[in-house]
């Protein structure tokens, strides 16, 4: 791994700077935003754009505040509420989380590294961005836009390699601030500047406030060594696609539906097999009249 010869210390005051100036206004960062509402946010988040998720976000926080709130409902109206948010799994994954923050800790997100991990369906991620955003602990956060931009920012490379290796969580490590509130301040100032400026495709540099010091600049912006190992699956006429196609005639129905009556697209073979997936993973379940419905316990 080749690092930028600049003393990563001196992009500290720039990032700060940047964010101050230009950070969006967003619900969950508002001051006094509870580490519950924070949870949420970020789980929402994971592979699903800010402009789909601040509106769930808003309906969700008002129908349920608190783990206990989301604890309380049947699986079914969580998933009718996630919508079309995709990954549905994320829905039930929040709810259980929610039941056991209720059951093993008194109704309060934990702060700890080790509790929060214990929680289903939060990773190392998950777990230092609330530590960070929600606690103001300090924490190494690394999604993929504080990856890109410091891959680029002191490692010269175009993108990071495709799954997170140890020597760049202890490079991140290195250069986060030891002030917890600064951490804070530093990992979501990358975070913002990876999603609005150093992004993947087309990266803004002339508005970067990193780009004089840019290792990746310097070297002339060379192209990702990465590429052949990074794969993209088109949506149209995927599983994944059926599985939604399935899943939005369950949620809009108001009684259980016969597999005649789900959707048809001509391909009977994939509909079986991703509607099976479904009631795999729980998201969908079978009456003892062998209909379909949203799984109501």
């Amino acid at each position: 791994m080749t690092t930028s010869s600049e003393h990563p210390e001196r992009l500290l005051p720039l990032v700060l700077d940047w964010y101050a100036r230009h950070r969006r206004d967003l619900p969950w960062r508002v001051p006094g935003t509870s580490a519950w509402a924070v949870l949420v946010s970020e789980v929402m988040l994971q592979q699903t754009p800010v402009v789909r998720v601040e509106p769930a976000w808003r309906e969700w926080m008002q129908r349920w505040p608190d783990p206990a709130a989301l604890a309380a409902a049947t699986p079914a109206e969580v998933l009718r509420a996630w919508d079309r948010l995709g990954y549905p799994r994320r829905a039930l994954r929040l709810r259980d989380a929610a039941i056991a923050i209720r059951d093993r800790h008194g109704g309060t997100v934990p702060r700890t590294t080790a509790e929060l991990r214990a929680l289903p369906g939060v990773g190392s991620y998950t777990a230092a961005a609330i530590r960070s955003f929600a606690y103001g602990e300090r924490d190494v956060v690394l999604d993929t836009n504080v990856r890109r931009v410091l891959a680029r920012a002191l490692d010269g490379a175009a993108l990071p390699a495709p799954s997170l290796t140890r020597a760049e969580e202890r490079r991140a490590e290195a250069v986060v601030p030891a002030d917890p509130a600064t951490s804070a301040r530093w990992n979501i100032g990358l975070m913002e500047l990876g999603a609005l400026v150093c992004t993947a495709r087309a990266p803004r540099c002339g508005s970067c406030p990193l780009a004089h010091t840019c290792a990746w600049r310097r070297a002339g912006a060379p192209g990702d060594v990465h590429a052949a190992r990074r794969r993209t699956q088109p949506w149209q006429g995927t599983d994944r696609q059926a599985r939604g196609r399935l899943m939005a005639a369950l949620r809009d129905a108001v009684e259980p539906l016969a597999v005649t009556e789900l959707p048809d697209w001509g391909d009977e073979t994939q509909r079986d097999r991703a509607l099976a997936g479904l009631v795999a993973d729980g998201l969908v379940e079978v009456t003892p009249q062998a209909r379909y419905r949203l799984p109501e316990g």
